[in-house]
């Protein structure tokens, strides 16, 4: 559960700018897509050359919530469902990227801001399989 008090549309609308923003200047001083999946994918097999972008890209992810949490509180959340399931999803939602060749930053962020086809079709399917998934779980 997510505490909704503290998700503003300025603060949402500022985390989208500056996904947005890293995302493009990592395409454009690096050459690189920022898709999470792939980022974490290629440090799993990179050379050290390869792996130093990788592993700051990777650390001022994690970071960025601590460093936010400076100027204002961060939203609580909850835990409501079982470990296992949690488990389960998470390795499901790792299945997927492979499957469909990357993951929604990759896809959704990167590519639909390139107007890939592919990534446009595979936005749409992540959306699509979204709702069902919360239209059974909690309608069935």
């Amino acid at each position: 559960m997510v505490d909704w008090t503290h998700a503003t549309p300025l603060s949402s609308l500022a985390g989208g700018v500056l996904i947005g923003l890293a995302a493009a200047l990592l395409l454009v001083m690096n050459g690189r897509i920022a898709g999470i999946s792939g980022i974490l994918g290629g440090l799993l097999k990179a050379s050290w050359s390869d792996s130093a972008w990788r592993i700051c890209f990777l650390t001022g992810l994690v970071a960025s919530p601590w460093l936010y949490s400076f100027w204002a509180p961060l939203p609580g959340m909850v835990a409501t469902s079982d470990i296992n399931l949690l488990v389960v999803a998470g390795l499901l939602v790792g299945l997927g990227t492979r499957l469909g060749s990357g993951c929604t930053s990759g896809h959704g962020v990167c590519g639909i801001a390139r107007l890939s086809p592919r990534s446009i079709v595979a936005t749409l399917i992540f959306m699509l399989a979204a709702m069902a998934t919360v239209y059974i779980r909690h309608r069935l």
